[in-house]
């Protein structure tokens, strides 16, 4: 209630008896995994001859003498008496939902170890088989497509000479690399510090007079995996490969004012023409961003082809579907530092014998391991501005449940750079932007510091603090 209440999403009306009782917006206790528990405490306190007296209330004619006696026994003021007195009750239930900590299976498991029996001449024999506990990779077949992509770059310490090489306007280029092997090709010495642009101008011409500007041109040949659609009403104009083929697109929306289902479809009878009157019934689509290759290219004999540097063309790119974890480590200097491992990668690490979490990774630069994100993991986060700090507070003391629940969150979806978590209590997995930080929480690296994690057992008690 409180939490809701500060955020002005509350108001108050009349129950049936016309007193006034509080409510929380577009709210109902299914929003709150407790409602179980209360549901559990409502059948516990519950007697059969509760269930016989309901049951036989539109029977009162027949049967007075025997409900009479029920309500006589059971009842007090037309309602059931309650176990013990019901401000004891309501409060006794109260400080027991308060401090449940609801329990979720994280996904832990990537392959399961089963042992196969089969025939042979010599007789049965068994073969120990892994097998996946989820999907590898998506359906959907992605081909690939090379693009040059410009970007505008302020000069800094990341211009090294490969990263020079990129710039566009040729001046600029012979500027950087001249300024960059006066140091010896060290990026971090000829643009940094004291040799900052800002601070020490590099110039153009030889006669010292044309500075380069703060922010150079970078041209850089990018790899972008493409899909095949169908037009359909459900096509992304934005998103289509071929300028020639988007601006037909997007002159018929407009010539139905917008209206994607009238303009895209009925497209037999009604077609979508380029310039060459060739009509458009499919085209190629951006899609994800990152892929993996099911496949090499090759000949009509089945033959790999190779490139002009002899390694394989991939070819029949996939989408390797949900990341399993994200470790996060602590690198030389104390910041924060990402590693995500999808799941084929940790499938494929455990088919090889490989520990999925790789603790060691970047040892030799310092790096030090501190826990992995995984899908329904539990983490306790600190709150400055109503003083709490997990670190504070013996996190395995059960007595410490309720002081632990408003700040206790399950990892829900992860990928580089943005982690979403939701309040263990919550149901919903919607993301309202007024609920933000209350009900679910987005982080990126910087908002992991301090958080702690813990595992919760089945029955909701934290039995272990930290990386397990």
């Amino acid at each position: 209630w409180n939490k809701y209440h500060s955020l002005g999403l509350t108001y108050r009306t009349e129950n049936k008896d016309g007193q006034p009782i509080d409510r929380i917006k577009d709210w109902t206790k299914r929003d709150d995994h407790r409602h179980h528990a209360m549901d559990a405490l409502t059948v516990a306190f519950t007697k059969p001859i509760y269930v016989q007296y309901l049951n036989n209330l539109n029977a009162i004619s027949r049967t007075p003498y025997q409900l009479k006696a029920i309500k006589e026994r059971e009842m007090y003021n037309g309602r059931f008496k309650p176990p013990i007195p019901l401000n004891e009750f309501r409060a006794e239930a109260k400080k027991h939902l308060e401090s449940i900590l609801v329990s979720i299976k994280a996904k832990n498991k990537v392959v399961t170890r089963n042992i196969n029996t089969y025939k042979t001449a010599d007789g049965k024999k068994q073969k120990v088989q892994l097998t996946p506990r989820g999907q590898l990779h998506k359906e959907t077949i992605y081909g690939s497509h090379k693009y040059y992509q410009t970007k505008e770059e302020k000069v800094g310490t990341s211009f090294t000479k490969e990263k020079i090489e990129t710039v566009a306007k040729e001046s600029h280029r012979e500027a950087l690399l001249r300024r960059l092997k006066e140091f010896d090709n060290n990026p971090r010495k000829a643009f940094g510090g004291s040799n900052s642009p800002a601070k020490n101008p590099i110039y153009i011409d030889k006669e010292r007079i044309i500075e380069l500007p703060e922010r150079v041109k970078t041209v850089s040949f990018e790899t972008q995996y493409t899909i095949r659609k169908l037009v359909d009403p459900t096509i992304r104009i934005d998103k289509v490969i071929d300028i020639g083929v988007r601006r037909a697109l997007q002159a018929r929306l407009d010539e139905y004012d917008g209206n994607a289902k009238e303009a895209f479809s009925n497209l037999e009878e009604n077609p979508i023409l380029l310039k060459s009157g060739k009509p458009i019934k499919r085209v190629t689509i951006r899609g994800i961003n990152n892929a993996l290759a099911l496949r090499s290219k090759v000949d009509k004999d089945g033959n790999i082809i190779l490139d002009k540097d002899g390694n394989r063309i991939p070819t029949d790119f996939v989408d390797t579907g949900n990341n399993h974890h994200v470790a996060v480590f602590e690198d030389d200097k104390g910041k924060l530092q990402e590693v995500i491992v999808s799941f084929f990668e940790a499938t494929a690490r455990a088919i090889n014998d490989l520990p999925i979490v790789d603790k060691t990774y970047n040892q030799d630069k310092s790096w030090k391991f501190l826990y992995t994100m995984k899908i329904n993991e539990h983490f306790i986060f600190p709150n400055p501005e109503q003083g709490f700090d997990p670190s504070d507070i013996d996190l395995l003391d059960p007595k410490n449940k309720a002081l632990i629940s408003p700040y206790l969150y399950r990892v829900q979806k992860l990928s580089s750079g943005k982690y979403y978590f939701r309040h263990h209590l919550e149901t919903e997995v919607s993301e309202p932007e007024a609920l933000r930080n209350v009900t679910w929480r987005r982080m990126g690296l910087l908002g992991l510091e301090g958080i702690v994690k813990v595992r919760i057992n089945h029955i909701g008690d934290i039995v272990s603090v930290g990386e397990y």
